[in-house]
């Protein structure tokens, strides 16, 4: 009884550890904040395809100057006049050493899709840029 106690007391703190390691990553709920602004502005909810190209869908607007149901009225396309909730914003991103590149964003705002980047700056942020030539802005978005 004593060694399944000693192995149990043993094992626990490892399994921990091993759960924190796969825990991070861009996977999750991550709240997008304005860089002009400094204002919390969405839920974007990032998942990984079994290819390892990760995506990010709107789950939720924070805040809007158009309301709490905002559409993508500046948007072409499949896009033109959609509501921003459930959109998916960001798309294609693939692993680049401990980074993600050669995806696309969408501002839904101006209706622009820019090349996108990502990389975790720790557990709880993740830097996203969007970039035309080689003039990029970046967003710290905050895990949630």
């Amino acid at each position: 009884m004593r060694i399944v106690l000693l192995a149990a007391c043993l094992a626990a703190p490892l399994m921990a550890l091993s759960l924190s390691a796969h825990a991070v990553g861009p996977e999750g709920r991550w709240k997008t904040i304005d860089d002009e602004t400094g204002n919390a502005k969405s839920i974007v909810e990032i998942t990984q395809a079994a290819d390892g190209t990760l995506s990010g869908k709107v789950v939720e607007i924070l805040q809007s100057d158009r309301g709490p149901n905002p559409t993508c009225d500046k948007c072409s396309g499949e896009r033109k006049d959609k509501p921003i909730t459930g959109m998916t914003i960001l798309w294609g991103l693939k692993p680049d050493g401990d980074a993600w590149s050669g995806g696309t964003i969408l501002d839904p705002a101006k209706g622009k899709t820019y090349k996108s980047k990502a990389k975790l700056i720790d557990d709880n942020r993740l830097g996203v840029s969007g970039c035309v030539a080689f003039i990029c802005r970046e967003q710290v978005w905050q895990r949630e």
